[in-house]
């Protein structure tokens, strides 16, 4: 059977890379103990009240979900103080920047991504045969004036924040939010991605800034923080007017019962939000500790992640730290080849990877 032709922006992408799954490591190298640390995941799993709501919505696991996700919008527009209609639910936050794509760009537009940053933005432009316009990092975070050039030099419909960014753990100040906004085009939307904010200890009032932009939209996730990553479930805040359209483009049973119900309950429990905080807290003190002493640069985080650079090609690091039972994430897809992103894990867990850390350098 002769292969059908695709579409010419698909036979130009790259795929997404994700982090390397434990079953196949497991499997590859026949380590059964292995310590997880390269997809930012919660160590301390869902909210037990979020696995018990998931349980409980099982029963009604053979009826269609409601499609926009009305309980969920209700409960984020009561912590927002906003209307519902200003909420969009996704399957995960990508659901939400696909979107944003399929409903607003065209072949030959222009997205203005920041670089290195999640690889999610540059495939949503690209899927839609977009030009994408990386804009280099400046001390590790978005070089907010550049982008705004960037965007009115090629005519951007699109502009992507990363706060707190990964794969730096960086965030850029309110007043340099505020200052980047009017220089945006018009016509030119702007999303925030906050996939990380809940670990951010930094002021930053994205709640406001959606008062006064227009242009402006603000996504989350629950598979962070809330430690939900494998119910996919994520929410975009923005005006009525952009994300109304959303509904004749996306699927409408995208997000399911089960994710819903857990997520409820997870927004609920705010001792085991806060209990996750503490932790990465912690962890990241004595992170920072370990690589001081082994003289590696590593980037003052916001989020639950420390980038750290090992001065030589880091897959060969990558490799040795598998070998003693540590998963971390290589970040030559970034295009930082000598750098490793970790994530922050329980105490165990930062210790076993201290050790492996300190082996493998010597």
């Amino acid at each position: 059977m002769p292969m059908l032709p695709l579409r010419p922006a698909v036979q130009t992408m790259k795929p997404y890379v994700p982090g390397k799954p434990v079953s196949d490591v497991q499997r590859e190298l026949g380590i059964a103990d292995l310590v997880k640390l390269n997809q930012n995941e919660n160590p301390l799993g869902p909210s037990p009240k979020a696995v018990a709501a998931a349980m409980q919505a099982m029963v009604e696991v053979h009826t269609y979900p409601e499609g926009s996700s009305r309980a969920m919008r209700q409960k984020l527009a009561a912590m927002w103080n906003l209307p519902d209609d200003w909420f969009i639910i996704g399957n995960g936050s990508d659901e939400v920047f696909r979107l944003l794509a399929e409903t607003y760009l065209e072949v030959g537009d222009s997205v203005v991504v920041p670089d290195p940053s999640f690889a999610g933005y540059r495939l949503v432009a690209e899927l839609m045969g977009c030009e994408v316009v990386r804009v280099p990092l400046v001390a590790d975070t978005m070089d907010l004036p550049a982008m705004a050039r960037a965007a009115a030099e090629t005519g951007a419909k699109l502009i992507f924040l990363c706060r707190p960014n990964n794969p730096t753990g960086a965030v850029f100040a309110e007043e340099a939010m505020r200052a980047f906004m009017p220089l945006v085009p018009s016509g030119c939307l702007v999303v925030l991605d906050e996939a990380y904010r809940e670990f951010d200890e930094t002021a930053f009032d994205s709640r406001a800034l959606l008062d006064i932009y227009p242009n402006l939209i603000v996504t989350r996730t629950f598979s962070k923080i809330y430690g939900m990553a494998g119910f996919r479930l994520g929410y975009g805040v923005a005006r009525p007017e952009i994300l109304a359209p959303f509904y004749t483009v996306r699927d409408p049973f995208s997000v399911n019962n089960l994710a819903v119900a857990a997520g409820l309950a997870a927004l609920d429990d705010e001792e085991h939000l806060n209990r996750t905080v503490r932790l990465t807290r912690e962890g990241k003190a004595y992170l920072y500790g370990l690589f001081d002493r082994l003289g590696l640069r590593c980037v003052p985080t916001q989020a639950n992640f420390i980038l750290f650079d090992v001065g030589r090609p880091a897959t060969e690091v990558f490799d040795q730290l598998l070998r003693h039972g540590v998963l971390v994430r290589p970040c030559g897809s970034f295009g930082l080849p000598t750098c490793l992103r970790v994530t922050v894990g329980t105490a165990g867990e930062n210790r076993r990877f201290a050790e492996a850390l300190e082996s493998v350098m010597k």
